[in-house]
């Protein structure tokens, strides 16, 4: 657990001052899920590069549990001073639709940067046999109830597995666990053979052969998974990009969030760091504005609004 120092008293000047400071002491990532999935992986790629550029250390910090919730808050609760930063995928966007939760994302969070994009990918065990999305869904209708992993209940792998189950006529059940990382171990294991999970984790495992990707949830197909054919090729008519990217509470000052927005956006632009998302499955996103992550977010969380009441994914 990380200590935080206390930050300036609130006042007129504090603001002002902590903008012309910033950053001064080390600097924390906040990840709400485990080690080893694509929000990981995201941060600390970004993290390792800003630490050089700003010279303060970049800490990444996982709290994860509650299908990243705890974090979320953890990271809208924290001082408003840009010494704590959340890294989230966007169920930041569709947590509130789908949980009681202690804030309001739209209102305790200032969208800073969006870091990248990647797709859910539909990853079996080959033991099930199955080579195809069209061989999976005859499986399915002979074996109703088989299960699935995601990342967590809520996640836009679990709105991407009931959508494809609710357009193919089958039915999944789902198995919830605490990050991709988890999930995948099992999946490697046999433990469960089907998951629906964020490309990035998933990629080496399915160029050793240890599991097999059947699809891809985005319009086209992504850098590292040109020969995996997408949702809407396989004949089930679905899209959806699943993004990273970094939030501040809110009341951070501007010019902090700005200093931070141009930061990140260099080190996404830098070969090496660039070279490092597509190896990993994730498209780095370079020359967005901070304004433009704002809409985007606003408008994901509409959409996710919709869609977990159209999919009934609800947790009371």
């Amino acid at each position: 657990m990380v200590t935080l120092l206390v930050g300036l008293s609130a006042g007129p000047f504090a603001a002002p001052v902590a903008a012309e400071e910033w950053p001064n002491r080390a600097i924390r990532f906040i990840v709400p899920f485990p080690a080893g999935g694509s929000t990981d992986i995201a941060a600390r790629l970004v993290a390792n590069k800003i630490s050089l550029t700003l010279g303060q250390q970049v800490v990444v910090e996982n709290k994860t549990g509650a299908a990243g919730n705890i974090g979320f808050e953890a990271a809208a609760k924290s001082p408003a001073d840009g010494y704590t930063v959340l890294i989230a995928p966007d169920s930041l966007a569709s947590a509130a639709h789908v949980f009681q939760l202690g804030i309001d994302p739209r209102k305790d969070f200032v969208p800073v940067i969006e870091l990248t994009r990647q797709p859910v990918v539909l990853a079996v065990n080959p033991s099930l046999g199955v080579g195809s999305v069209a061989e999976l869904v005859a499986l399915a209708k002979k074996q109703p109830g088989m299960s699935y992993a995601t990342s967590g209940v809520g996640s836009q792998q679990h709105m991407v597995a009931e959508w494809f189950a609710k357009l193919a006529g089958i039915k999944l059940e789902h198995v919830p666990y605490r990050g991709g990382g988890q999930a995948i171990n099992d999946l490697i294991a046999g433990h469960i053979k089907i998951g629906s999970l964020g490309s990035s984790p998933v990629i080496p495992h399915a160029k050793a052969g240890t599991l097999k990707i059947l699809a891809q949830s985005t319009a086209r197909r992504s850098p590292g998974l040109e020969d995996v054919p997408t949702y809407t090729e396989a004949g089930i008519a679905l899209e959806l990009d699943q993004w990273v990217g970094a939030f501040v509470p809110a009341g951070t000052p501007p010019v902090v969030v700005a200093r931070l927005d141009a930061e990140i956006a260099k080190a996404l632009a830098d070969p090496e760091v660039r070279d490092g998302f597509l190896q990993s499955g994730q498209e780095p996103v370079v020359g967005t504005s901070g304004a433009e992550f704002a809409k985007l977010f606003q408008d994901e969380y509409a959409k996710y609004q919709r869609l977990v009441t159209e999919l009934n994914l609800k947790v009371q």
